[in-house]
């Protein structure tokens, strides 16, 4: 497995990305990782030799910061990290990308390079979330903000597809983000999606309209919606995730006596099912190769555990389900 990191990319980069590289490949002897960055930064803290070769650095200028709007950016610095990570993707070098910078940059790369799935009208980011009855997939939470149904659909396929390999969900059920269960409910866009999937050939597992609470209460394995939408849902979920572990550190711990370190430690775990850093990031699913989009926040484990995930996406063969689903099923 052939993969460009972006060794700039994300709060702590350069050297989360460096450590994250080198635990990855500490635990994958199958692995090779080009850094892709600034070869003066790089260069005195990585040391090949200790990887027998599969640790790499491929020279790049500059870098898409995370105040930047991408698109000027990607045009201001053609050969910054992240640009380099998806050209060397497109020419075969490697077979994925991960990045833990600017989320906007990342995808506005890949869709310049055009490297779609035959039959992907626009590739969506999956992001896998816990729920009461374990975990689900919402898509897409950024890509694509001016969805048509006919897209939505595609997301339900990938979706699907990601949830049953990646997740281990046997017989995802889809469902669609929207303000009310009722038919009819929604704009125009989640109406005509609504009637289009129940005409396709996931109407078999989809479920019909969730609302916003539905998704943490399990109601569907996979929640399809606009980038929009769920990019919102996404933030919101973070920022109440990260408020209730804090009150609860502060308000329970500090009135327990006995048990503390039990207690400790049980809401370490629960905070655990909430942090990317246990799921390395999310992918962009669609494009023809593997690119995995880091939080910027992440440290060198959810790096680790991005280039973890890459490696199985390739070893699943996620990719050739989806091209050969999308080939069926699709109402014309």
């Amino acid at each position: 497995m052939r993969i460009a990191l972006d060794a700039m990319g994300g709060d702590d980069a350069p050297q989360i990305n460096i450590t994250g590289a080198q635990d990855a490949l500490r635990a994958n002897p199958d692995l090779f990782v080009t850094l892709v960055g600034d070869e003066a930064v790089l260069s005195p803290h990585v040391n090949s030799s200790d990887f027998e070769g599969r640790l790499s650095i491929r020279a790049a200028e500059g870098f898409v910061g995370m105040e930047e709007k991408p698109t000027d950016a990607l045009r201001k610095k053609p050969n910054s990290s992240i640009a380099v990570c998806w050209r060397m993707m497109a020419s075969k070098e490697v077979d994925a990308v991960v990045s833990a910078g600017n989320t906007g940059a990342v995808v506005a790369a890949g869709l310049r390079t055009r490297l779609f799935l035959k039959g992907v009208k626009r590739p969506g980011i999956a992001v896998p979330l816990p729920t009461a009855k374990g975990k689900a997939v919402l898509m897409d939470v950024g890509a694509n903000p001016a969805a048509k149904p006919e897209h939505l659909y595609q997301y339900g396929v990938m979706g699907e597809i990601y949830a049953r390999e990646m997740l281990a969900i046997e017989s995802p059920r889809i469902g669609l983000m929207n303000i009310g269960s009722e038919d009819g409910k929604g704009n125009d866009l989640y109406r005509e999606t609504h009637a289009y999937l129940l005409a396709s050939g996931l109407k078999n597992r989809y479920v019909g309209n969730v609302e916003g609470r539905g998704l943490y209460q399990g109601e569907a394995d996979v929640l399809i919606c606009e980038g929009f939408v769920g990019n919102v849902v996404l933030k919101v979920s973070e920022g109440m995730a990260e408020v209730l572990m804090n009150v609860i550190g502060q308000e329970v711990l500090a009135s327990l006596n006995t048990e503390r370190n039990a207690a400790a430690e049980a809401l370490r775990n629960l905070g655990r099912r909430y942090q990317y850093r246990e799921s390395g990031g999310a992918p962009l699913l669609g494009i023809d190769g593997i690119c995995i989009i880091c939080h910027g926040s992440s440290d060198e484990r959810a790096i680790a555990n991005a280039l973890g995930v890459a490696t199985t996406f390739k070893d699943r063969d996620i990719n050739a389900q989806i091209s050969a689903q999308l080939s069926n099923g699709q109402p014309s």
